[in-house]
């Protein structure tokens, strides 16, 4: 396994997790419940555009990609 292929599979995981946040804020009643709900999603924005940077670096760098 590769450090692109688990940071993909990150990404796809925190990319659920993100849709999980919003399904929850979306199901309660509860107004701190719904906001602490937010701010976990707009926590793993940050998340996954950190690993995507970090992905798109790799790739870009991977001596693997580059012609010869």
């Amino acid at each position: 396994m590769t450090v692109q292929s688990d940071l993909q599979k990150t990404i796809a995981y925190c990319e659920a997790t993100k849709g999980t946040y919003a399904l929850m804020a979306e199901s309660t009643e509860d107004q701190q419940a719904k906001q602490t709900f937010n701010t976990m999603k707009a926590d793993m924005d940050r998340h996954i555009e950190f690993l995507n940077n970090r992905l798109e670096y790799l790739t870009i760098n991977n001596p693997l990609n580059q012609e010869k």
